[in-house]
């Protein structure tokens, strides 16, 4: 079982930036890729980010590539989003989820969520 809790959000002015944080609880946490997707109001969640469990390999959303990075830090059970240059497009509530070791790009390959933070970049 992974009890994940994200931390970070807040409201920021187009251009700035937030990094996002994703605290794991479980001894498993290095077991499992880790996603974050985000979601508004009567819309689906949809993928930004994910990263496999060495780091090694990351993916990233059409619309957040080259603003946004991926990082974990598995000694502390952390995963990181660090988003530059916000855009008001971006507002939105950020979920992170633990999936399979690979990661992925789907919400189906994530067992575990969290509640969410969220997140508002004014124009």
């Amino acid at each position: 079982q992974v009890q994940l809790v994200e931390s970070g959000g807040g409201l920021v002015q187009a251009g700035g930036s937030l990094r996002l944080s994703c605290a794991a609880s479980g001894r498993t946490f290095g077991r499992y890729g880790t996603g974050w997707f985000r979601q508004t109001p009567g819309k689906e969640r949809r993928f930004v980010a994910a990263i496999s469990v060495p780091g090694t390999t990351t993916y990233f959303a059409d619309s957040v590539k080259g603003r946004f990075t991926i990082s974990r830090d598995n000694a502390k059970n952390t995963v990181y989003l660090q988003m530059n240059s916000l855009r008001p497009e971006d507002t939105a509530v950020y979920y992170c989820a633990a999936g399979p070791y690979l990661a992925g790009r789907t919400q189906a390959e994530y067992s575990y969520w969290g509640q969410g933070t969220q997140v508002t970049v004014s124009s």
